[in-house]
Parts: structure tokens; C-alpha cells; sequence
């Protein structure tokens, strides 16, 4: 079978620096073979959840047989019309600068409020955005479909598998008999949605078949809401054979270049770095204990979003927080002991989760937390916020601690009792090795099978 795939972010993010390769490239009239290209330096693979576990996923199918051939068409402002990688076929959308601009703002507005982050009284309906907005996400998505449908043409797709917000108006789009999935990877409650929204979101929803969301409590909230299709929830996942041990020198080069000693504490926090991930509440929480604990540090691992990125959206929400978070810190007289790594590729992210000895998801809003399952995997105890989806895997006290993000003393409080409960910390760390399982890609790929393929109908 043939998929056709529909993110915003892509999977590969080229250097814009590097822009004449890919102009070099298009000369010989055929897709750019990535792996030709120098991971690091001509390009780096997005690091969201959402486009890694749809690659694994995509990977995972195509090597097991469900699949002979994926092609994924994505935004991607410096990518070349075609690339391909390990197999996979990518497509690349470009706007045009005036849409891109509008296109972005309609995005961050409704990501806010999606997130529970703005104030639904206030929040102007969608058809009244300021500046149109609107119309430049209609513009981007109608694109999205448009590539899609001329993909359908050429290759004789048997399915589309699209995915979430950002892309929700392609499957109205996209006029076809064929199967058309839709996945909500955000947080789904129907009570943050503005009224005025409700049936502008209605309509679209209801143009797919088939919506997977992440939890059982998304899947309660999409019925209540009024979407007429089949729901399922299928729990994010991901390649556990990627998290393996590192070697010495892959930890000892970690360690030398983020200045952790070899009896340093280390409180690990993976995150993209935007305000509803919270990190700002793990610094506050590291300043109340950290004083009498000159040997812990606090390592926040990752960068901006493709949004934020200068080679995705432009938006500037990923430097701006940066920074708020590096003037928290000194202000606090914590910036010596608190280490911003930036990106992390894969090899320096094992390194991180073998060397800390606990990690903390702080997250004002969740859809899911994927990170959490990453610290299970090398057996790590974590401190999980009461916000984040995969809270429905998670027994207080036996696989993970429970906060709330805004009770900054309970989470300086249990980071201290596991940092001083060394036989705790390796019993919740073990517990959650186990209840990974449910996160594996094994499980994902049986799941996405049954869906996708009709063999089983989905209640």
C-alpha cells in the first residue's frame, strides 16, 4: 500500500546557509537524496515528537510489509520541492513570505487557546482574526491539499494519514473517496474552546473518517464535542531501540561539555523551549533547595520549535523565552548550576538521561509527554505534571510523583525527597521501565494497523 502523510513541520530542516546545495541539487531534475547531505551541517532532523514518531512509524511499516511506499508532504521554507530519505518520499510546501506571515500568527492564536492558554471569553471568534489571518491558514492548508491530491494523481494513494491543527482543514480539502485519518497529537478539552469556534471546528473535524487522539480523557472530550466519526485513542510512541546505553566517551564528552562534574547531582528537563513547557517553574523550584545543594545541577535540554526556528516560521517565541529564562536564573543566583544545552541529537540525548539522576516534566499544558516515556527507558524516576496527557499511565508514588506546575514547593519538594531516596527513586525508576511498554512503537504500529487497514472497527 501507498500512504501519503501531512505534517506542518518536516522531517528533514535544511541549513539555510547551505541553501546552494539544494539549488545545485535541482539541476539534475530528480529528489534530493538526504543521506548524501552531512546530518549537522547541510540539515538536522526536526526534533518534535509528532514528526519523529511518524518517522519511526512510517519506517516500522515499510520494513514489516503494511507499507511499500510513504510520501510525506510537509511546510518547509529552505527545503527543495522533492527530498528522500531512507525510502520516504518528501514533498515541500513553500508560501509565499505574506502568507507565511499570517499563516503563523492564525497558528499561535489557536495553539493558545487549544492549550488552555488564553481566555476563551476574550479570544476574537476565527473568522475575525485580525489581518486575515484566517485566510492565510485556509491558503496553507489548501496548498498542503493541493500537493496532496496532484501525489494521489501521479502515485495512486490508497490512504491519507494527516496530522493535527495545524493541518485540520486539508481532509476538507482533499476531495476523495480514499481513506482519510486524521491524528490530534495537542490537548483536546472541549471546555477551553470558544463558543464562536465551535462549529467553524465542527465542520472540519467532521470531513475525516477516522480522529486518533492521544488519551482516553481527549478521546471523552472530541464525542462530547460533537465530532460524528470513529474516535480512538492510541497512546504516543516511539523506537525504544533508539535509547540505548552510551558509551564512556559519549558520557564523559557530555559531562566536559556542559561542565558536569563527576559527583554532580543532575535534575534533567527535555523540552522545546516555549513557556507552556514550564521551565520556568523547574528553575524556581531548583532555587529553593538548591542553596544547600552545591553539588546538584540542573540541565534543561532543547531549543525552539521549527515555529520559532529561522528556518521554519520565523517566530521569535523560542529566543524570547530563552532568555526570560536565563534572567530568572541569575536573578535567582542560580545561572552557574542551571545548564541550557540547546539541541540535543540523539547520542548527546541518551548521554543526558544515563548521567542525570531524575528528570522533571513541568508542563503547564500537555498533550501527551513522550520525554517521560525517554527517562523510563534508562530507568529514570520522574516528576510528572498533573497537565500532561500520559498522566492516565501514571500511579502517584509507583511508576512517577504527581505536581501541579503552579505549586512550585511540592515539585522543589519531591525532586528533593528522590534526590534523598535513593532505593525510591531506582523503585519508581524500574516501575516505569515497565509501563514504557505501552509507549513502544510495537504497540503503536499494532494500533495504527488495525486502524488504518479496517481490521478492527475502533469504539
Amino acid at each position: 500500500m501507498r500512504a501519503c502523510i501531512n505534517t506542518q513541520t518536516p522531517l528533514v530542516i535544511f541549513n539555510p546557509n547551505r541553501i546552494d546545495i539544494i539549488e545545485r541539487h535541482q539541476t539534475l531534475n530528480k529528489p534530493l537524496d538526504v543521506q548524501l547531505l552531512t546530518e549537522g551541517v547541510d540539515y538536522r532532523l526536526a526534533p518534535g515528537g509528532v514528526t519523529k514518531m511518524v518517522f519511526h512509524l512510517v519506517e516500522r511499516m515499510m520494513k514489516d510489509g503494511p507499507l511499500r511506499e510513504a510520501h510525506w508532504v510537509s511546510l518547509n521554507t529552505n527545503g527543495p520541492p522533492e527530498a528522500v530519505l531512507d525510502g520516504v518520499m518528501l514533498h515541500n510546501v513553500r508560501l509565499p513570505t505574506e502568507r507565511l506571515r499570517g499563516y503563523r500568527q492564525a497558528k499561535e492564536v489557536m495553539w493558545n487557546v487549544l492549550h488552555g492558554l488564553a481566555d476563551k471569553e476574550t479570544v476574537p471568534s476565527l473568522q475575525n482574526l485580525d489581518g486575515g489571518v484566517l485566510r492565510d491558514y485556509i491558503y496553507y492548508n489548501r496548498a498542503s491539499a493541493e500537493t496532496m491530491a496532484r501525489l494521489d494523481n501521479r502515485y495512486d494513494c490508497d490512504f491519507f494519514f494527516i496530522h493535527c491543527f495545524q493541518q485540520l482543514l486539508v481532509g476538507h480539502f482533499l476531495s476523495t473517496p480514499k481513506p482519510k485519518i486524521f491524528r490530534w497529537h495537542v490537548p483536546f478539552d472541549d471546555t477551553v474552546v470558544p463558543d464562536s469556534w465551535r462549529e467553524f471546528l465542527l465542520a472540519f473535524l467532521n470531513s475525516y473518517e477516522t480522529i486518533i487522539v492521544s488519551t482516553r480523557k481527549y478521546q471523552e472530550a472530541l464525542r462530547r464535542f460533537g465530532y460524528q466519526g470513529r474516535t480512538c485513542y492510541v497512546y504516543p510512541y516511539l523506537d525504544p531501540s533508539l535509547y540505548t546505553r552510551p558509551s564512556w566517551s559519549d558520557l564523559r564528552d557530555f559531562s566536559t561539555r556542559f561542565g558536569i562534574e563527576d559527583d554532580n547531582r543532575m535534575i534533567l528537563v527535555v523540552a522545546r523551549m516555549t513557556p507552556d513547557k514550564g521551565q520556568d517553574r523547574a528553575i524556581d523550584a531548583f532555587a529553593k533547595f538548591s542553596s544547600d545543594r552545591s553539588d546538584t545541577k540542573l540541565v534543561l535540554v532543547g531549543d525552539g520549535t521549527f515555529s520559532s526556528s529561522k528556518e521554519g516560521l520565523g517566530l521569535s517565541k523560542g529566543a524570547i523565552w530563552l532568555e526570560k529564562l536565563k534572567k530568572q536564573a541569575e536573578q535567582l543566583g542560580v545561572e552557574e548550576r542551571v545548564i541550557f544545552t540547546g539541541y540535543a541529537d540523539q547520542r548527546t540525548l541518551n548521554a543526558a538521561y544515563q548521567r542525570c539522576d531524575l528528570t522533571l516534566l513541568p508542563s503547564v499544558a500537555e498533550g501527551f509527554g513522550l520525554v517521560v516515556v525517554e527517562s523510563w527507558l534508562f530507568r529514570k524516576p520522574t516528576v510528572v505534571t498533573e497537565r500532561a496527557g500520559i498522566i492516565e499511565l501514571i500511579q502517584d508514588g509507583q511508576n512517577g510523583l504527581v505536581v501541579d506546575p503552579d505549586d512550585v514547593e511540592s515539585i522543589a519538594d519531591k525532586l528533593v525527597y528522590l534526590l534523598d531516596n535513593g532505593d525510591e527513586a531506582e523503585r519508581i525508576g524500574a516501575n516505569g521501565l515497565i509501563t514504557s511498554e505501552r509507549c513502544s512503537i510495537r504497540q503503536g504500529e499494532d494500533m495504527v494497523d488495525e486502524i488504518v487497514f479496517g481490521l478492527r472497527q475502533p469504539t
